[in-house]
């Protein structure tokens, strides 16, 4: 096993390392899903499930994974998703995502319920950031929370809209642990009373992209393009709300094949792999989100370990484009992917066999 993040060749030693460097409770944490896992594993049985179909006899030796996001570059389609409670991962919390980020070149979410919070975070890093909102308060603080983002120089505006009521996560019950974000849950009933009328709201008063968070239905797809939401962001937090759940690259393939032109479509939830980001770019997904990836890399070693995750990462997105035969992300397209019965059993580790990882 190697002993530091700049030995690290694959993302299966950067895993490996992450185990090593954390404490039990934040590893089950960061691992775990709601109740039986369904969904976690869906998540990554759906994308599984998934071949490529190359193509050959094309020059490929100029490859450019770049993109925009928010209307500046991106040197990949991906972006760090939000993750609340991240100093239990690293005592920088919030800070190291969004240093990574900029130092790579990515976007970067910002969680409300992350430390430092939404002022420090962007005071201290900058960069392409997006703030992320778990509605703690009535109407009016909503907007506050709006006109700050806004104020400071965030690029967008997401809030979250799958978690009416906090996921039952049983790792966390069974080692009676409390994450951070849940020992002073003020305002939760906030959140559960979330609705259309407040998104509506919200759209009337900013110029800022709108990204709803958690949309895992064509109805609600719909629905969101009549409020004219800019961009739609499937996830199911990744395995860890509601159990049984579709996983997300089953839900995209729906959702595109309905919302096709009307909006940008982001997507995360079991995207461990440059593999992954390519298919669900040939779905036709405008960016995919990293969570529990970059949260392995920020528990390896904080934000060196991040920007670890982001470098393999390339390497192995630039490497699939070059065997599909395609040069830009542009040229990715339905007909590179077809069906096929997966050959491992979904684990949150089965991304990165043959490295062996325990619970």
């Amino acid at each position: 096993m190697v002993q530091s993040i700049k030995e690290a060749q694959t993302l299966g030693q950067v895993v490996q390392l992450a185990k090593t460097n954390s404490k039990s409770e934040s590893w089950n944490w960061l691992i775990g899903g709601a109740e039986t896992e369904s969904t976690l594993k869906r998540n990554r049985q759906s994308l599984d499930q998934l071949a490529f179909r190359p193509r050959v006899l094309r020059s490929v030796d100029n490859i450019d994974t770049t993109t925009k996001l928010f209307g500046k570059n991106s040197i990949l389609p991906i972006f760090l998703a939000p993750i609340g409670g991240l100093v239990q991962l690293n005592p920088m919390g919030s800070i190291a995502p969004a240093k990574a980020a900029k130092e790579f070149g990515v976007s970067c979410f910002v969680s409300s319920v992350s430390e430092p919070g939404m002022e420090p975070t962007m005071k201290q890093t900058g960069g392409n950031l997006i703030y992320q909102l778990y509605v703690r308060g009535d109407d009016t603080w909503v907007i506050d929370q709006l006109d700050r983002a806004t104020d400071l120089g965030y690029s967008a505006f997401c809030i979250t809209v799958d978690s009416a009521h906090y996921g039952r996560r049983e790792r966390d019950k069974l080692s009676g642990y409390t994450p951070p974000a849940r020992r002073t849950p003020k305002g939760a009933r906030y959140q559960a009373q979330l609705n259309w009328e407040l998104i509506k709201k919200i759209k009337s008063k900013t110029k800022l992209p709108i990204i709803l968070k958690g949309i895992a239905t064509v109805e609600d797809a719909l629905i969101s393009i009549d409020h004219e939401i800019d961009i739609i962001y499937i996830s199911n937090h990744g395995g860890r709300q509601l159990d049984f759940g579709l996983g997300t690259t089953e839900v995209l393939t729906e959702i595109i094949n309905t919302t096709k032109d009307h909006c940008e479509i982001y997507v995360d939830g079991g995207f461990y792999r440059g593999t992954d980001i390519l298919k669900a770019i040939c779905l036709g997904a405008t960016a995919i989100g990293l969570g529990r990836l970059y949260g392995y890399g920020m528990a390896a070693d904080g934000v060196d370990g991040i920007i670890r995750v982001l470098e393999i990462l390339e390497e192995e997105i630039i490497n699939a484009m070059a065997n599909l035969g395609v040069t830009t992300l542009s040229e990715l397209n339905k007909d590179l992917i077809c069906k096929s019965e997966p050959v491992v059993e979904p684990t949150a580790f089965s991304a990165f066999l043959p490295v062996k990882i325990s619970h």
